[in-house]
């Protein structure tokens, strides 16, 4: 009993198994397994590994987020601008250079954490909902700068990926399989910033920042240092994931640059949990899926035969996803991770209470 005892609170334990869900999520594409309702497809077909691997990118950016909003408490409406300058900044530069893949995303990466740096700094001279108005205006700003500059972005068409300096194993739908590999990568990478960032020095101050900043600066540390600090790395870590995003859609459009596409990603950090790694991952996966599926559900013969008052909403996946939020949020306080812990405290308590009675019974 004081074995398990050990190993439940061991910190190795949720790295343990985390590295058994990574080394699973790793063979799917070489099994042949089934979720009727929730994967198009075998885990092995393209369908599949697409959707799967969009599914880990959006986790991936709700974890950079998730420093934002969930560690530094900074409610921002701009993120999706960072997101943005990875996959439009990757994509022009592969369009009108000769670079390969590598330099570009290097070049692109140090022009996404400079400009974060140059908008963080401006944008920190406030806080609360008057930072949150200025990101906002930070990202209607770039959305119309990409909108409206046609002759570099394409405008609302879009802009498409060219291929010619990209390695052969990441294009084509039978190379989805490589694809689906980076973004697990991708995920992997991202997740391990956060947590280091999280148990580091800056990290510390910024979360005690977040509940008191003026104690902070009492104790002669700087906040503002320190906040900068992590919307920085929050938005490099963002510029990196809309590169992958870019690769895997073969290309972009208008609609990643406006403030819904990070309201977006505050609903899964909400659902997930604020304030838990895990919660944004689990929370940008299973957003994602239901977001693809419910779109099917939406335009399946079963709610076509509805009556129109019933037809209606549940026609469109907004609703559903909305109504779900709001139960998430009424019901789940503290999301998916809360609902976790609290069966994990549960479970201790269970398992504490019946080792006392063997050890009462034990006792002569």
């Amino acid at each position: 009993m004081t074995m398990i005892r050990r190993l439940r609170t061991s910190p190795f334990t949720p790295w343990v198994i985390g590295g058994v869900l990574v080394l699973f999520v790793a063979l799917l594409p070489l099994l042949d397994l089934t979720l009727p309702g929730v994967l198009p497809g075998s885990t092995y077909t393209p369908g599949t590994l697409q959707l799967l691997a969009f599914a880990m990118v959006f986790a991936a950016l709700a974890l950079s987020y998730h420093l934002l909003f969930g560690v530094a408490g900074l409610l921002s409406f701009g993120h999706a601008l960072y997101f943005a300058l990875g996959a439009y900044g990757l994509g022009i530069v592969l369009r009108d250079t000769e670079l390969a893949l590598v330099p570009a995303m290097a070049i692109v990466l140090l022009g996404a954490i400079a400009i974060a740096a140059a908008l963080g700094a401006l944008s920190l001279r406030v806080s609360g909902i008057a930072f949150a108005m200025v990101t906002l205006a930070f990202a209607q700003a770039g959305s119309v700068l990409v909108r409206r500059n046609a002759s570099v972005t394409n405008g609302e068409e879009g802009l498409p990926l060219r291929v010619d300096n990209i390695p052969a194993e990441l294009v084509g739908v039978l190379n989805t399989r490589n694809i689906y590999w980076l973004a697990l990568v991708l995920l992997i990478v991202v997740f391990l910033i956060v947590a280091w960032f999280e148990r580091s020095r800056a990290g510390h101050v910024v979360a005690a920042t977040r509940e008191n900043e003026l104690r902070v600066q009492v104790l002669g540390m700087t906040p503002f240092r320190v906040k900068l600090i992590t919307v920085v790395i929050a938005g490099g870590l963002a510029a990196l994931v809309g590169m992958v995003y870019l690769l895997l859609q073969s290309g972009v459009t208008p609609a990643v640059t406006t403030p819904d596409f990070t309201l977006t990603l505050l609903v899964i950090v909400v659902l997930g949990g604020v304030g838990s790694r895990w919660g944004a991952v689990v929370g940008g996966l299973i957003y994602t899926l239901l977001d693809q599926r419910l779109t099917a559900l939406a335009r399946s013969e079963v709610i076509q035969d509805l009556p129109e008052f019933l037809r209606i909403p549940l026609s469109e996946p907004l609703f559903i996803l909305g109504t779900l939020f709001i139960l998430v949020v009424v019901l789940l306080p503290g999301g998916l991770a809360g609902v976790a812990r609290r069966a994990l405290a549960r479970a201790d308590s269970a398992r504490t209470r019946a080792g006392r009675s063997l050890d009462e019974e034990a006792t002569p």
